[in-house]
């Protein structure tokens, strides 16, 4: 099983810590509340020396996904090497949306995808994310089911995008105390391992 290699992000040490200052400015003000000179701000940067790095909150989302895509490319190979892919699927989805929920990360994605219904440049960056993503939902459906990965995306892309609805809509949805939460996020699990039991009970010959 392969997927289509992801561009390399880059790794000079300066822009990974100015887009550890970027998340952390998005997470006190919000995607469209914080400016750019918040931004800056956060990075300890002049405005025009941080234009320089990203002249855009697009490019910026560009290369957080950038990162981003890299590391689910990597996780999603582990999932697909291990005994029981689906298992391993499972798991890896509890932790991203408990991590999501604790660190704010759900969030600020769910408000980059509300951002991108407005803003052209947003949707085209977000887009491309989110096709990465049912490409490697369906490559692990292909291994376990046995059949090629584009014979898995025409088959079960429906589950792949409503499973990253349900995780996106999560986070755009929070609950309004924490008990609530617990049993929102508890339902949208169970709810993402009978989208996956729909997946593993079919019979793509049939």
């Amino acid at each position: 099983m392969t997927f289509h290699t992801t561009p390399q992000p880059t790794h000079d040490p300066r822009t990974v810590e100015i887009l550890a200052g970027v998340r952390r400015a998005f997470a006190q003000k919000g995607f469209d509340g914080a400016s750019m000179q918040d931004l800056a701000r956060a990075c300890g940067m002049s405005v025009g020396n941080f234009y320089r790095y990203f002249p855009s909150k697009a490019a910026i989302v560009a290369a957080m996904i950038l990162r981003d895509q890299a590391e689910l490319e990597t996780s999603f190979r582990d999932i697909i090497g291990s005994p029981d892919p689906l298992s391993a699927l499972r798991a890896g989805l509890r932790q991203r949306i408990g991590q999501g929920s604790c660190d704010g990360e759900a969030q600020l994605w769910a408000e980059m995808t509300a951002a991108s219904l407005r803003k052209a440049d947003i949707s085209a960056v977000t887009t491309q994310m989110e096709h990465a993503v049912v490409s490697y939902l369906t490559a692990v459906f292909a291994r376990v089911k046995g059949i090629a990965p584009e014979t898995a995306r025409q088959r079960y892309y429906p589950q792949a995008m409503l499973i990253i609805m349900m995780v996106k809509g999560s986070a755009m949805h929070p609950a309004e105390n924490s008990a609530q939460q617990e049993g929102l996020t508890d339902l949208v699990l169970r709810t993402i391992d009978r989208i996956i039991d729909d997946v593993a009970s079919d019979d793509p010959k049939g």
